[in-house]
């Protein structure tokens, strides 16, 4: 059984005015109520992370930043805004993806879906930014590679998750792997940004240019991703899923369908059929619910029976020869 983490309480934390608002959420619970998937999953209640854990993976100064804001409101920088109980939001969102991670790896369950805000790839050690308060995924992925885990994460939003990347960049116990828009922000991601010291090898970066889509996506999958995942091992694939790289994104620049992200989910499910996916990016409110329900029929081992039929602009496939010729110093590819 697929289980669904989510709270109303995600509601709270809001900027309407912003592109990461409560109506993300509200959209996406809409369609996947009108689904008869919904028979088929479990809606489970996320319960907060404890401080002490977050503190495991991020500054107290930055926890503390985050803590007082949310006593009022304001702005962390430009894009990251907090509202008055920001911080205990926050905290739900990293439980809902360690809540899952902890069922799934006692094998109750095989795969889950954490329906949270706000989202958190790009949050490093020592910055809440580009949205993101406390990286969510990140935090998950520590606590289990502290329990003796190797832990894949795999990011498709249309923008790089430096924060991840931030974290585990000396860490050969979790394996990041992303393909994103560059150039784009934040700016980092590039092929030759490979992990550093035991690390080396574990950071996997395909950055595309604007109008790649499924064809080039899919292809470095089948020849990078998902070999060098199958050589990795992973006990557990945590997915940031951003939507921002789907085709009618106002903050994308990838051509990405419906097809693309089950797709994606399929391969990974080749790999390790324990996945969670934990909600980025993605802000086309008439679009956001139906990619995230492929997701999950996917998860599910259902059909899908959306089509989008959409085309890329540019195959973007001396980016895939580039970042096989480098990761071949590490992986069998």
């Amino acid at each position: 059984m697929t289980l669904i983490a989510y709270t109303d309480k995600y509601l709270e934390h809001d900027n309407i005015n912003h592109p990461e608002n409560s109506e993300r959420l509200i959209s996406i619970m809409r369609v996947l109520k009108r689904s008869s998937i919904m028979k088929e999953v479990k809606l489970v209640e996320p319960k907060p992370c404890d401080e002490d854990i977050i503190l495991e993976v991020h500054s107290e100064e930055m926890v503390n930043k985050v803590k007082e804001l949310s006593e009022t409101t304001g702005w962390i920088d430009l894009d990251t805004y907090v509202c008055i109980g920001s911080y205990e939001i926050a905290r739900l969102a990293v439980g809902a993806v360690l809540d899952l991670a902890e069922t799934i790896l006692s094998g109750e369950d095989e795969t889950g879906f954490a329906l949270v805000r706000p989202p958190g790839h790009h949050a490093t050690r020592n910055r809440s930014m580009g949205f993101c308060l406390f990286n969510n995924v990140a935090i998950t992925a520590h606590l289990l590679a502290k329990k003796k885990k190797k832990i894949l994460i795999f990011d498709h939003d249309v923008h790089h998750g430096n924060g991840t990347q931030d974290i585990f960049y000396e860490d050969p116990r979790v394996m990041y792997q992303s393909f994103h828009l560059s150039p784009h922000y934040p700016g980092t991601g590039d092929i030759d940004e490979v992990g550093r010291g035991d690390g080396e090898g574990y950071t996997i970066n395909l950055p595309l240019p604007r109008g790649a889509g499924e064809r080039t996506v899919l292809e470095a999958m089948d020849e990078v991703f998902i070999p060098i995942a199958e050589q990795f091992k992973p006990d557990l694939i945590l997915v940031s899923a951003g939507f921002d790289s789907h085709y009618q994104d106002m903050l994308g620049g990838l051509r990405l369908s419906a097809e693309s992200f089950y797709r994606i989910i399929c391969k990974l499910r080749s790999v390790q059929p324990r996945i969670i996916c934990s909600l980025e990016g993605g802000y086309n409110l008439e679009k956001l619910g139906v990619l995230v329900l492929s997701e999950i029929l996917a998860m599910s081992g259902r059909e899908i029976d959306y089509k989008e039929g959409v085309g890329e602009t540019i195959y973007a496939k001396d980016r895939i020869d580039e970042l096989m010729g480098r990761m071949r110093e590490y992986w069998n590819v």
